[in-house]
Order: C-alpha cells, then structure tokens, then sequence
C-alpha cells in the first residue's frame, strides 16, 4: 500500500529521478534515493515543508536534486526503474536512507554532520543524513 499519493505519471518520475542520481549504485542504491525522496514528501519539515508530491520533491528549488538539471534525468523510465519506484513508493525502507532526507557523494570520507544533519551512514559513493525524530517525527 502507498504511503504517498502518486499516479503512474509520477511514478515515473521518481523512477527517472532514481535512476539519475544512482544508477551506479545498483537497485539497492536506487532504492535508498527513493527512500529519500518519499521522505522529502512524508516529513513536511525543514527544509522541505509543503512538499506534498513527487513532483513537488523533484523539482523543488533550491534545495532540491541536481538530476533534473542533467539531461539523462530526461530519458524514458524503464520498467525496471518504475517496479524500483513502486516499491519506495509503497513503504520500503533500507539503511542508511530508511530516514534520510538527504544524501551525497563526497570527494573522501562522509563527514559526520552536513548541514547540522547526523551521518546515518553510507552505502557506495552516497554519505546519507538524516534530520533528528524530534525535528521531524513524520520520517521514523
């Protein structure tokens, strides 16, 4: 059962989204993107208040995702990457993003804070952080 409202057209969306940010990390990472994503849309806290949609959350500026600035982002969703999508969408969660709200890919070591945010930890190249229970309840 979905834990956010969608229809397919943003289902797709967050599978191109997905896709773009970490197809180099493998289904697992491409699933953490999404975690982030349907995060962004469940926490309406921070820095993402009023981020009711998918679209909301992929486009929003500033303080959003570099992907739809690339033109890859701008490829047709794969099947593949819309059962991804689906599953984020759905309610799975995967540590270290299972509460993050924001990840990166740093030139070295994750820092142990970005932007006032504790590390929860990295998977491949992605350092994920996320916001504390207290500032955001809607994410745990």
């Amino acid at each position: 059962m979905a834990v956010i409202k969608t229809n397919s057209g943003q289902t797709r969306l967050l599978a191109r989204l997905m896709r773009a940010e970490a197809e180099g990390e493998g289904n697992l990472g491409m699933l953490m993107v999404g975690n982030v994503g349907v995060n962004r849309i469940l926490g309406n806290c921070l820095d993402f208040n009023n981020i009711r949609s998918i679209q909301d959350m992929v486009y929003q500026s500033p303080g959003g995702f570099e992907a739809p600035q690339k033109g890859y982002f701008y490829q047709k969703a794969r099947d593949q990457d819309i059962r991804l999508a689906e599953r984020a969408i759905n309610g799975e969660r995967y540590w270290p993003a299972s509460n993050a709200l924001w990840f990166f890919r740093p030139t070295a070591e994750c820092p142990a804070t970005w932007y006032n945010q504790a590390n929860t930890g990295r998977f491949k190249a992605h350092c994920f952080f996320s916001p504390s229970s207290e500032n955001c309840p809607n994410v745990y």
